[in-house]
């Protein structure tokens, strides 16, 4: 059973940071690539941040300068620091894991910035 189970969301102040941690189970972690998506109310998910088996990263661009994804393989864990946090990056903050042939999704944590 897949299981992506994520922490560290809360309510913190513009210019605040966070930290996330997405735990896997049921993957082979060090094999997939994995990311940070985010919703915000009325909108689409979109990506925020992914690092794939080998250490490359990808951000939007929003988030660059601001944000860091890393991984830690031998705790199948994904974390994502956020610094110098703005209202607008306030959402419910979800991890995802894939390989070729599955996705799977976290059950998200709620980040609230608040200006």
């Amino acid at each position: 059973q897949v299981q992506l189970v994520e922490s560290g969301g809360g309510l913190v102040q513009a210019g605040g940071s966070l930290r996330l941690s997405c735990v896997a189970s049921g993957i082979i972690f060090r094999f997939s690539t994995m990311g940070w998506y985010r919703q915000a109310p009325g909108k689409q998910r979109e990506l925020v941040a992914e690092v794939d088996s080998i250490s490359r990263t990808n951000y939007t661009d929003s988030v660059k300068g601001r944000f860091t994804i890393s991984r830690d393989n031998a705790k199948n864990t994904l974390y994502l620091q956020m610094n110098s946090l703005k209202p607008e990056d306030t959402g419910v903050y979800y991890c995802n894991g894939r390989q070729p042939g599955f996705n799977y999704w976290g059950q998200g944590t709620q980040v609230t910035v608040s200006s």
